[in-house]
């Protein structure tokens, strides 16, 4: 199948797109320079990378680019410097995903496309009534008008959540929220669930970004593992 990847150059893009090459995927890759995959694209035949910016490309632009597509995969994020935190794009992954959306129902796709989405731990899922505790709600309110990444994060997922929701015609989505990312070689053992069994910000656990781009790459090719996610935020940890 053919997935087109957003945020490609980026530590767990980067990761997802070997996985979905090593797995004999096709992948489509929007890249600001070629150079940053370069070293793929040689590896990789099945790897196209396109250079521009999701934000700056026209509707019909992105349908084109989309038309065999039959997964979008973002990994999208903000810079952790204070240009990337404080600066513009302020609505990156919100609107870049709400940019793609309109893109696929220009095309009108005969099966429905899944969109996978890369978010928090730190942004509840609205639809349940997730338990956290009375100082991790107060940390979250905090981020919430204090960092314009965290509210990009949760406008992201409640675009998908709330106006595309469970039963869009061409579009079916998962937001995937990892704990505390940290980088590991290896895949190694995961669990995943519906909301977080632990703290989010006190008593937090980790996840590893190749573990994420494994699961993320899971949920774009894997049926079976679709159908048990779909319409759904589940939060991934590293096994401890």
């Amino acid at each position: 199948m053919t997935i087109l990847v957003v945020g490609a150059t980026g530590a767990t893009g980067r990761l997802l797109v070997k996985q979905l090459l090593d797995a004999d995927h096709a992948v489509k890759a929007v890249v600001r320079s070629k150079d940053k995959l370069s070293d793929l694209a040689q590896e990789y035949p099945k790897l196209i990378l396109t250079p521009g910016n999701v934000l700056d490309m026209s509707t019909i632009e992105l349908a084109d680019l989309l038309e065999d597509c039959e997964a979008v995969c973002s990994c999208l994020g903000h810079n952790l410097t204070w240009k990337g935190i404080f600066g513009k794009p302020r609505r990156l992954v919100t609107d870049s995903v709400k940019n793609l959306c309109t893109a696929i129902q220009y095309n009108k796709p005969s099966v429905p496309v899944k969109m996978v989405l890369m978010n928090t731990n730190g942004n509840t899922n609205r639809d349940l009534n997730e338990n956290y505790s009375f100082k991790d709600r107060l940390v979250i309110t905090l981020l919430r008008y204090l960092l314009p990444p965290h509210v990009d994060n949760e406008n992201a997922a409640d675009f998908l959540r709330a106006e595309i929701g469970q039963d869009h015609k061409y579009i079916e989505w998962a937001a995937v929220r990892p704990d505390n990312l940290i980088d590991e070689q290896e895949v190694s053992e995961y669990m995943v669930n519906p909301s977080p069994v632990r703290g989010v910000i006190f008593d937090s656990g980790k996840t590893s970004r190749i573990n994420v781009a494994h699961f993320m790459r899971r949920l774009a090719t894997e049926s079976d593992i679709w159908s048990k996610w779909k319409g759904q935020m589940p939060v991934i940890n590293n096994v401890e």
